[in-house]
């Protein structure tokens, strides 16, 4: 007998758990910015991505990047 994953969750976990692919990737989308660390031309970078991870902006160090992600009104999250 296949067990149902939903019996006994939360509401809330129920409707994640509802959720398309395209869905899970828009959430946050106008509110979140990850920021991360990449190497451009041999140089530790930092990469600022949207919450789908479409690629934004490189600054050449973390707190530019905070920074920017800030000066932008979304909030800043550190991805290692």
């Amino acid at each position: 007998m296949k067990e149902n994953r939903n019996s006994g969750a939360t509401p809330a976990a129920r409707i994640l758990r509802s959720l398309s692919a395209s869905d899970l990737a828009s959430l946050g989308l106008e509110e979140l910015a990850y920021v991360k660390p990449t190497v451009l031309n041999g140089t530790v970078a930092y990469a600022i991505h949207a919450a789908d991870g479409e690629k934004l902006a490189t600054a050449p160090n973390r707190d530019i990047a905070m920074a920017t992600v800030r000066h932008n009104d979304l909030d800043p999250l550190s991805v290692h």
